[in-house]
C-alpha cells in the first residue's frame, strides 16, 4: 500500500512538473535581443529556419544556426573575417523565463565560457 501512495506521489510529481514547463522551442525563430553589458554590445538577432542574422555595433553577420536539441545549438560564421570566426560557437540554454534565456557559449575548444541572456522581442 505505501508502495502505490509513493508511486502515485511521484506520478503526480512528474507530471505536474511537465506541464510547467516553458517551451524551448519557441526560441529557434524570431527576433531577439541581447542587452548591452556583461561583456556584449546590444545585439539584435534574427533567427529563422537555418540561419541567424546578428547586428551589433556597426556590424551585420550571418551564421548559420544548428539544433541539436531544444538545450543546445551551435552557430558558425558564414563569411569569416578573422581565424577565431572560423570556429563555432557551442550554445547551452541554462535556463529559461518566460520570453528569455540563460546561455553558456564556447567558442570552439577553448575553455573559457560566456555567459549571457537573450530575450524574445517578436516572432
Amino acid at each position: 500500500m505505501k508502495n502505490i501512495i509513493l508511486l502515485s506521489l511521484l506520478l503526480l510529481a512528474l507530471f505536474s512538473c511537465k506541464n510547467n514547463e516553458p517551451d524551448p522551442d519557441r526560441f529557434k525563430s524570431g527576433t531577439f535581443e541581447i542587452p548591452a553589458g556583461k561583456g556584449y554590445e546590444k545585439t539584435i538577432i534574427i533567427r529563422k529556419d537555418s540561419l541567424q542574422i546578428e547586428k551589433y555595433e556597426d556590424r551585420i553577420d550571418t551564421l548559420s544556426i544548428s539544433w541539436k536539441n531544444n538545450f543546445n545549438y551551435t552557430l558558425k560564421m558564414l563569411h569569416p573575417k578573422t581565424a577565431i570566426d572560423e570556429d563555432p560557437i557551442h550554445i547551452k540554454i541554462t535556463s529559461i523565463k518566460d520570453n528569455s534565456y540563460e546561455f553558456e557559449a564556447v567558442i570552439g575548444n577553448s575553455n573559457y565560457v560566456q555567459k549571457g541572456e537573450i530575450t524574445k522581442k517578436s516572432n
